[in-house]
């Protein structure tokens, strides 16, 4: 009977390894970088050559990834949209935000997004680009783990200052220069009281973003309103209105979602 239960064991240990390979392998495939080799790929998951090809080659049957003919290197395939899509689908603050953010775009002229958070980034579940030609859109999917990010700022407001130092420190969420947490902590209780947050070229040279939170019935940050625009079109007398259409924009999406105001 022990050395069934060993055996058990030990399958579910290398059946639980495999998974985590395979994944790995998918988050290799990013928006900077969406074209993968496999020696790239083994370069950064540190695995061999010859078991990347094998997982590579189970994506590719499964549409999860394809080739790339020009290049022979491999890219996320449609496969992945079927898998994402039920739980895009199902996502109710996804479905409730759409008319709030059409409505906050035409108020703005500028782009608005939806963010949700993964626990250590800011994912863009939702967009609706400027009608502008020149405007500031992203991928959906696109993660955002800088410290200065608006929309991280929003989230990491509204957790705990132990899981911020944590984040911090271990580098999950970054910062171009060497950050006092003790100042950035500073930093998001303000934009906790002020409710909203502001990036004004400070991850970009060339974008200002202004994000709030979205709460739902229980209270809790479920999710972030964006608006992102060039920075020629947002003097500093122009944060106060597009902070305010943002705010008002995620708190007409908490009341949907149920969150009565203290």
């Amino acid at each position: 009977m022990a050395t069934t239960a060993g055996t058990e064991a030990g399958d579910s240990a290398r059946g639980a390894s495999v998974i985590v390979n395979v994944l790995q392998v998918i988050r290799c495939f990013t928006v900077d970088e969406p074209l993968q080799g496999v020696t790239e790929i083994a370069a950064q998951v540190g695995l061999h050559k010859s078991s990347v090809s094998r997982i590579l080659a189970t994506l590719e049957q499964e549409r999860v990834v394809e080739r790339d003919e020009a290049s022979r290197k491999y890219r996320l395939g449609l496969g992945l949209i079927a898998v994402a899509g039920p739980l895009l689908a199902n996502l109710d603050v996804r479905r409730v935000a759409m008319e709030d953010l059409r409505d906050l775009s035409e108020t703005t002229g500028e782009t608005t997004a939806l963010n949700i958070w993964d626990g250590s980034a800011a994912v863009t579940v939702e967009q609706i680009p400027s009608r502008r030609q020149v405007k500031h859109t992203s991928v959906l999917g696109s993660r955002y783990a800088t410290g200065l990010s608006a929309s991280v700022q929003t989230f990491l407001a509204h957790a705990a200052p132990d899981r911020v130092r944590e984040l911090v420190s271990s580098g999950r969420v970054a910062f171009d220069s060497p950050v006092d947490v003790d100042e950035y902590l500073e930093r998001l209780a303000t934009v906790r009281q002020d409710g909203h947050a502001v990036n004004h070229c400070e991850t970009s040279p060339d974008e200002v973003g202004i994000a709030a939170p979205v709460r739902d019935h229980r209270g809790e940050v479920v999710a972030a309103v964006l608006v992102a625009a060039p920075f020629y079109r947002v003097p500093q007398d122009e944060i106060t209105r597009l902070a305010t259409a943002c705010r008002e924009a995620a708190q007409r999406i908490s009341l949907r979602l149920g969150w009565t105001p203290a």
